[in-house]
């Protein structure tokens, strides 16, 4: 398959790749990807060029190939990995704390471009940015090829979220941290906002990546944590990361899973806050009691993503506490990045493990 590189405006420096880098991509649904070779990039100002160490397949890759969510295509999928630095642009390029990135650091990266500048960026919301980014989801050319996680190399562009990550966290814990963990961590935050995690009552919808994930973070703030999910091995999976039943109505309700947002909404105490979680959207409709929610005090929230922040937050608590927690057993198999297509069925699977990881190879 052939790509023309459209070269963005401004100041660019060359980097030559040898061997050349090379990246998966998927060309629509019902066809298979298809390899290319990029021999080189154009890195702007501010960009950084990562050697993939490991991706992860993330449910919306799933869901993409499978037609349930729309992309341009050609399309380089995938948003959670973790590399090493190899190249940046000639004005270099800090982390999300402000030190300058230097070559060989291990690092992930937002799943988000922002500009920083615009009225969203300036609230906060930067993964709301007007002019948004995002990798695994843009068309390749317009900002080179290496736009996604399923390559042997990622342009991290300017106005991306880089957290520099420790040398002894193993991959399998550290690529999902871009998505699954630190949507997790937006989502207890924004509970916390409203409600006191010390103490509280929480349950969370959906035994994923994102739902255990916020159950070990909520129980490590203090709280009492349960996760409900069809999947009964999931369940019991859930009581590593900290979770039991129950024994009083919750005060927070976290909606992870994508088809529980009525029940979440339900089962809420009196002045409760119900978390949805949009990272397992899109989902069926559903209908809402204006007046069940008006009456009971209840506050409804939505997190899509995370700040950059949220992120370094989340690689600081896999680097911390959350190493009492069995997430390097997320990954329960690692395939080569040409074998894409198989892993991608093997991940839509039932009976699939929370992630699969892919490597790059030679």
């Amino acid at each position: 398959m052939g790509t023309m590189l459209v070269r963005p405006p401004g100041h660019r420096r060359d980097v030559a790749l040898r061997p050349a880098a090379t990246a998966m991509v998927w060309i629509g649904e019902g066809h298979p990807h298809e390899m290319i070779a990029v021999p080189g990039v154009a890195l702007g100002d501010g960009d950084v060029l990562v050697a993939v160490e490991m991706s992860t397949i993330c449910g919306s890759d799933v869901h993409t190939v499978q037609g349930r969510r729309s992309a341009p295509v050609p399309l380089v999928l995938g948003h959670e990995s973790v590399g090493r630095v190899i190249a940046t642009g000639d004005c270099g390029a800090n982390a999300v704390d402000g030190s300058p990135l230097r070559i060989g650091d291990r690092v992930v990266w937002s799943v988000t471009v922002s500009c920083g500048t615009c009225d969203r960026c300036t609230r906060g919301l930067t993964q709301k940015c007007r002019s948004l980014g995002k990798y695994g989801h843009d068309r390749v050319g317009t900002n080179g090829d290496l736009t996604g996680a399923f390559g042997s190399h990622v342009q991290v562009r300017a106005g991306t979220a880089i957290v520099r990550v420790p040398e002894s966290l193993p991959a399998s814990v550290l690529a999902p941290a871009s998505c699954a963990t630190a949507t997790a961590w937006a989502a207890v935050a924004r509970a916390a906002r409203d409600q006191d995690l010390d103490g509280a009552s929480v349950r969370v919808h959906g035994a994923g990546l994102v739902g255990l994930s916020a159950a070990a973070i909520a129980v490590e703030r203090g709280a009492s944590v349960e996760v409900l999910d069809p999947n009964q091995k999931r369940v019991a999976l859930a009581a590593r990361f900290g979770a039991a039943p129950l024994d009083r109505e919750p005060e927070i309700v976290i909606e992870a899973s994508g088809h529980a947002v009525a029940d979440a909404l339900a089962g809420i105490a009196t002045g409760g806050t119900v978390v949805l979680v949009g990272s397992v959207f899109p989902a069926d409709p559903v209908p809402f009691d204006a007046e069940s929610i008006v009456r009971r005090l209840v506050t409804v929230s939505g997190v899509h993503n995370y700040t950059g922040t949220e992120l370094a937050d989340a690689v600081a608590f896999l680097a911390g506490r959350g190493r009492a927690y069995p997430f390097a057993d997320a990954v329960g198999e690692v395939r080569q990045l040409a074998a894409i297509d198989e892993a991608l069925i093997a991940a839509a699977a039932a009976d699939a493990p929370l992630r699969i990881g892919l490597v790059p190879g030679r």
